[in-house]
């Protein structure tokens, strides 16, 4: 390696350290004030050195039902995963196969459905669910959800489909294998990293999802992200509960990306071409 290309290596991994540290440093200030005492957390100057305590934890526990909170979360992130994937998949491997002209229009079609504004759509649903007597439940955040996510999943894995030869499905057709049972068989087996993929991204977007479970759940099935607005009073901000509750938030998250981070990456960056 040449001196001029080892300098260019070196700025660039400085360049990229720098970025990283100044990225994590909010979430890294969280994380330690929810193992703070209230007198560390507003000391000044702030101190980098502090006993840790189970303070906020224990105030947390006090006031919040947690394990509520998170059964709500998995239950709404689990169910809109499910419907999204068994809608999603089919209707993106539909379109990539598809000989139509107007498939690829489709497509974008959906995607451009998951940019709609969350609150644009929030009152009518909000009516809409009011009227079949699902609000205030699980089901009406689920089903918002999945309505957005599926066209999100249809899109994914109509990119990830159509970057696929379809050697091994014609060949599994050859060998008297219907479409479906190639679908079955060897496509959704060859768009793992694909699935998995939407999968994460599914539950980023209803785990981390705020507006709609905050109008359309009631307190026995209000979520996580909503609890978090309690740290905010009307005159000042809870910092202590608010990082303690983070911890529940983030660390579910995080842990599934760093497990299926390989295929996260593989499923992401598979239909650009």
């Amino acid at each position: 390696m040449s001196s001029l290309a080892l300098k260019h290596n070196i700025a660039r991994r400085t360049a990229l350290l720098v970025i990283t540290i100044l990225f994590l440093l909010p979430v890294a200030w969280l994380i330690s004030t929810a193992w703070k005492s209230s007198d560390d957390i507003f000391s000044i100057p702030p101190g980098l050195l502090f006993n840790p305590s189970l303070t906020q934890f224990n105030s947390v526990f006090a006031y919040f039902d947690v394990w509520s909170l998170l059964r709500s979360s998995v239950i709404i992130s689990a169910g809109t995963v499910v419907l999204s994937l068994l809608l999603g998949i089919p209707a993106g491997y539909a379109l990539a196969r598809s000989t139509s002209k107007a498939a690829i229009g489709f497509a974008y079609f959906f995607l451009a459905i998951r940019m709609v504004p969350a609150v644009a759509a929030l009152i009518p649903f909000y009516l809409m669910m009011r009227d079949l007597g699902l609000l205030g439940t699980w089901w009406s955040v689920v089903i918002i959800n999945t309505m957005l996510n599926t066209a999100f999943v249809t899109w994914m894995m109509f990119s990830y489909f159509r970057a696929m030869p379809r050697d091994l499905e014609e060949a599994a057709m050859t060998d008297g294998c219907t479409q479906l049972g190639s679908f079955f068989k060897v496509a959704i087996p060859s768009a793992r990293s694909g699935i998995i993929a939407s999968v994460l991204f599914c539950v980023m977007f209803s785990w981390n999802d705020f507006l709609y479970p905050m109008f359309l759940t009631r307190l026995d099935t209000k979520p996580l992200s909503v609890a978090l607005l309690t740290a905010y009073g009307t005159k000042d901000i809870t910092w202590g509960t608010l990082g303690a509750l983070a911890h529940f938030s983030t660390i579910p998250i995080v842990l599934m990306a760093l497990f299926l981070n390989r295929y996260f990456v593989q499923g992401a960056t598979a239909g650009v071409h």
